[in-house]
């Protein structure tokens, strides 16, 4: 296993996958096929044009879906002393059900999951994941790709993180002064540490649009892709079973 190795392209041999160029310049063979887990951006931009037409006709058709915006993420810890008995392990606030659920910091997902597991927290301390439910625009965003270090970037990040403070304190009226660490995280983080294209959730394909999302084997042999931009779509469950699928995909049939 090799960890912290950013792939640069894959290696196709005789029209075939079988392995991949790291940045360094590496090269990892592949006994058998290469699985890409990257977005559907990342995953084309991997190999070069011209090595496959029908991939190309693919890029080119798959490049226009449109995508899911991102997310605002608050990370925090605090002091646990006090808190009421009845506050849920994880709560989602609605701020106005007459706007579309994908409009920017309308729906917030709280998860208290030190309540569930106290391991996750030291004593006498809770941790709390809030994030806007990939309704966060990226082109606000976009100026500071190479200037995260900026005062305004950092304004940005506290008027844009406000309304996930607010759905914390619909349970928890008192956090800020309760707080000892936090975190915040912008489509700026999902891009650069996730390798998410705009740091976007994944296609916005819907259900019943006549649009399917692409499945598991590709036109290039050895290359196989899962994760969030292929069938059966996005979510935990679905990229589990993705998974699966491009596992089976690999296994030979009796």
């Amino acid at each position: 296993m090799a960890l912290r190795a950013h792939v640069d392209e894959v290696v196709i041999t005789n029209g075939k996958a079988t392995g991949v160029k790291l940045k360094n310049g590496n090269i990892l063979h592949a006994k058998q096929a290469v699985v890409s887990n990257c977005d559907l951006h990342n995953t084309f931009k991997l190999i070069p044009r011209g090595i496959n037409e029908k991939f190309d006709i693919e890029r080119d058709e798959l490049s226009k879906t449109k995508l899911c915006q991102s997310f605002m993420h608050l990370h925090i810890g605090f002091d646990s002393e006090g808190l009421p008995n009845d506050i849920p392990p994880q709560w989602t606030v609605c701020n106005d059900w007459n706007k579309p659920i994908d409009s920017p910091g309308n729906v917030i997902v709280v998860s208290m999951a030190s309540l569930l597991d106290p391991s996750l927290a030291p004593p006498n301390r809770h941790v709390i994941h809030a994030y806007t439910a990939g309704n966060e625009p990226y082109d606000i965003w976009e100026k500071f790709k190479d200037n995260r270090n900026s005062i305004e970037y950092e304004k940005l990040k506290e008027e844009r993180v406000a309304c996930l403070w607010d759905a914390i304190e619909r349970q928890i009226p008192d956090i800020r002064k309760r707080v000892k660490v936090q975190l915040v995280g912008t489509p700026l983080t999902h891009e650069r540490f996730n390798r998410r294209y705009q740091g976007s959730y994944g296609p916005a394909i819907a259900a019943g649009s006549g649009v399917s999302f692409p499945g598991q084997k590709t036109s290039i042999p050895g290359y196989l892709r899962c994760g969030d931009s292929t069938n059966p779509g996005i979510g935990v469950p679905a990229v589990a079973a993705s998974g699966a699928v491009a596992a089976a995909a690999l296994l030979p049939i009796w």
